[in-house]
């Protein structure tokens, strides 16, 4: 290739991204601050950024596990759904509270199948209590134990397809990044107008006391306004649309610090009780299982899972019924 070819190439605009990238770009700004548009050349300084966050959300969604069953049958023979639930008719709480599941329902189209597919999303807690436990040939009612439990279980993006449960739940990781990146700008735009409050109060207390503040005091007040002066400088440069852009970029590319899997291991027996040492005990299972560190760092078990319309439906009509009696009484 001769150098006037090279340089040719080089001077070549860069070929527009594909369509899904394309609609993922216009996704973030939207989320983030239309007002970036004034960039120059914007979504060729995003493109990247958006196609490798995009990329980690899709491995993130590979890496949940499933789909696994949620029904009563699994209450009874999967230890990991066993101690998601305290009770096979609590599963039947959690369909008819829902009201994603709810509208899913009430589309035609969830009645092509028989099963249909979800994120289970639950809340891991542990605690502390005093119950019976074997020690030797001694049974004792004052050990101390640690119970696990699981709270706030939901379903999220239900779906007839499991594919299209996925790629929404991959848009959902997305978004969660951006409300992460949106949070840091929100607190900088806080912070800016503390500042300009601080600064507002100095020159008030200063402008009161004019000549007759004492000169070590009016060096003090002079010195504040001027630190303030420079952190607001400093903030409001932070929020320039040119420096919001590379920000974004830069969370972009590092997207494993606001969003991220973390796998748990926990050994417990058939009443929840954890087992921290090796046992004898023929009930206790291992539960394997990811949980979900979102920005609030709030840890989520999150699992793909299979259930029955059928067993939706019967859920749902059972909750109805109990709020059609408490309307009559």
């Amino acid at each position: 290739m001769s150098l006037f070819s090279a340089v040719a190439d080089l001077l070549k605009p860069s070929p527009p991204p594909a369509a899904s990238l394309q609609a993922a770009i216009d996704h973030v700004i939207g989320m983030v601050d239309p007002l970036l548009r004034v960039v120059p050349n914007l979504e060729r300084q995003l493109a990247p950024a958006v196609e490798h966050a995009l990329a980690y959300c899709t491995g993130l969604v590979a890496a949940l596990p499933g789909p696994i069953d949620i029904d009563r049958r699994a209450f009874g023979a999967d230890p990991l759904i066993h101690a998601l639930f305290a009770t096979a008719g609590d599963i039947d709480e959690m369909l008819g509270r829902c009201h994603k599941l709810q509208d899913f329902l009430e589309q035609p189209e969830s009645f092509a199948e028989e099963y249909f597919f979800a994120m289970l999303a639950a809340r891991r807690q542990q605690k502390k209590q005093f119950g019976m436990a074997q020690q030797g040939d001694i049974i004792r009612n004052d050990v101390a134990q640690e119970i696990l439990y699981f709270s706030d279980q939901t379903l999220v993006e239900p779906d007839n397809d499991p594919e299209l449960t996925r790629e929404r739940l991959r848009t959902k990781a997305l978004e969660s990044l951006l409300h992460s990146f949106n949070a840091h700008v929100d607190a900088l735009r806080r912070e800016r107008q503390s500042l300009r409050s601080d600064a507002s109060v100095e020159h008030a207390q200063f402008a009161a006391q004019g000549k007759s503040m004492e000169q070590h005091l009016a060096e003090s007040h002079t010195r504040h306004l001027a630190e303030l002066d420079f952190r607001l400088r400093q903030n409001t440069e932070l929020l320039m649309p040119e420096h919001l852009a590379d920000s974004l970029c830069d969370f972009l590319r590092t997207p494993e610090t606001a969003l991220f899997l973390r796998p748990v291991n926990i050994t417990v027996d058939r009443l929840g009780v954890v087992q921290k040492t090796p046992t004898d005990d023929t009930s206790a299972q291992t539960l394997n299982f990811p949980e979900l560190i979102s920005r609030d760092r709030r840890q989520h078990i999150a699992m793909l899972v299979r259930i029955p319309r059928q067993d939706a439906l019967a859920a749902l009509e059972k909750v109805r019924d109990r709020q059609h009696r408490y309307i009559l009484i």
